[in-house]
């Protein structure tokens, strides 16, 4: 079967099936504008695509697809470094992108020079600029399953970014188990204003629906004004994006005619899980997944929708926890264990990359995804947050972040909190609170909130009081950041 069935008809199609920053595309206009990149790129070992949220970046993509040539995303905000890398270590010979778009010449240049560095020899990324006018009625055979799909590069928070391969039926067996879980169909309507280059707001985003056959609006940026403009049935979203829907009650109500609301790439605070819940009607779907693995778990549209969980694994997906010394972890609802998942959706490995492989995977073939997690009973799974910053190990006992960050953000003068483990002679590691106050409140007061609510040595050693956190493009907050920026080493 074909990855993007929407694109093989079957489904209608309509002259704005897919508006994207307010231009409007038919899915045949975009077969044909894809098709007529495909041809171009046919053949090339990679193709970068400067992931702007646009038309041409759609195209760009669907036509590295449909060519069966690997698409690597490359963020329009990334710094110089971290493109050259990307651009070199995937072997990208050809970067799409809109035509003007400024950008392209520095990033070219700076892939050359860059090549011819590590190299010694001239070399370069070819710009390949993308026209949504052109048209090809060319055919392509469906490339194999288990070709690569995309090589999407992580964070790069522990070196430099390393390109986890996805290999298409990843891709498809990924997004089947998603429209199972909310009921997705060519009836949605699917609105969201995520960034194209991550896994949330380009596979889900884009290609879940030309898989699914629902209509896709883009809104360029996730502005209340454009989510409540939108009249969508279907709406993502990360965290800030629904933080600011719920401080917008006119916004927020203007979804209550939507069929579902889901929230991925960091935990929803459950204040704000409660505010939209009350301003739209609808809890809204949290789920769970990485780069690496795509989404692995979720609630479901007809199933219970817990704050602060992000639900059940999907279809076709195994979870476990396990402890730092390889024995399970009790599925208790109380004991912190190391995720590991094994399933379907996860990615080939790293490009190039045997050593990053090899701490990646078990013996066993289970994937480790590096977070520590809760399970319970009833298999609900609650995320606690990253082992390398969120597991904090305290005078000897075992501490989530997430769990104090999330009784932290129950105190009404509390807007959002984060909390790390900092050095500490004595206890190895203490308990400190970055926290965003929205009232007058004192670092005292809050140690005695979360002592009066969790265990006491969970309560927080110390209190920031901070104007902000720092944060990802996914609204994931940057933890190794907010350490080296308050001197916490």
């Amino acid at each position: 079967m074909a990855l993007l069935t929407a694109l093989q008809g079957g489904f209608g199609d309509s002259a704005d099936a897919l508006r994207i920053d307010g231009r409007a595309f038919s899915r045949e206009d975009l077969l044909g504008a894809a098709t007529a990149v495909a041809d171009r790129v046919a053949g090339a070992p990679a193709l970068a695509v400067l992931a702007r949220p646009s038309v041409e970046t759609v195209t760009a993509v669907v036509g590295g697809l449909l060519a069966g040539v690997p698409v690597v995303p490359l963020p329009p905000d990334s710094g110089p470094k971290e493109r050259e890398h990307i651009l070199r270590d995937s072997g990208a010979a050809l970067l799409a992108h809109a035509i003007g778009d400024s950008a392209v010449e520095d990033i070219a240049v700076g892939a050359a020079a860059a090549g011819a560095a590590a190299a010694g020899v001239s070399g370069g990324v070819e710009a390949l600029p993308v026209d949504p006018a052109a048209r090809s009625a060319t055919t392509y055979a469906e490339p194999a399953g288990d070709a690569a799909g995309f090589v999407l590069y992580t964070s790069g928070t522990t070196g430099a970014p390393k390109g986890a391969v996805i290999r298409r039926e990843a891709v498809a067996a990924d997004l089947d188990a998603l429209a199972a879980a909310w009921q997705w169909t060519a009836g949605d309507t699917l609105v969201h204003g995520l960034p194209l280059f991550h896994v949330h707001g380009l596979v889900l985003g884009v290609l879940g629906a030309l898989r699914t056959g629902s209509r896709l609006v883009h809104t360029g940026r996730p502005t209340p004004a454009g989510y409540a403009a939108a009249g969508g049935s279907l709406y993502f979203g990360v965290p800030t994006v629904w933080s600011r829907l719920a401080a917008d009650p006119e916004a927020a109500s203007a979804l209550a005619g939507a069929r579902l609301l889901v929230s991925g790439s960091a935990p929803l605070p459950v204040p704000v899980f409660e505010r939209l819940a009350e301003l739209t009607g609808h809890a809204p779907i949290e789920r769970y997944g990485m780069t690496e693995s795509l989404i692995t778990v979720s609630t479901r549209a007809d199933g219970e929708r817990r704050p602060g969980s992000v639900g059940l694994p999907l279809d076709g997906v195994r979870t476990r926890l396990v402890g730092e010394d390889g024995a399970p972890v009790p599925s208790d609802g109380e004991t912190v264990g190391e995720l590991q998942v094994a399933g379907p959706t996860l990615f080939s490995g790293y490009l190039n990359r045997p050593d990053a492989d090899a701490e990646a995977w078990t013996a066993d073939g289970w994937f480790r995804t590096g977070d520590v997690a809760v399970i319970g009973p009833d298999g609900f799974h609650r995320i606690v947050g990253r082992a390398s910053v969120d597991l904090i190990k305290s005078g000897g006992y075992r501490i989530g972040a997430g769990e104090v960050e999330a009784a932290l953000r129950d105190h009404p003068a509390v807007a959002d909190a984060a909390v790390v483990g900092a050095p500490d002679e004595d206890l190895g590691q203490a308990v400190v609170a970055y926290v965003i106050a929205d009232g007058p409140v004192t670092g005292d007061q809050l140690t005695a909130f979360v002592a009066e609510r969790l265990s006491v040595h969970k309560r927080p050693r110390r209190v920031v009081l901070v104007p902000e956190l720092p944060r990802n493009a996914m609204g994931k907050v940057l933890k190794k950041q907010l350490l080296a920026e308050s001197g916490e080493r």
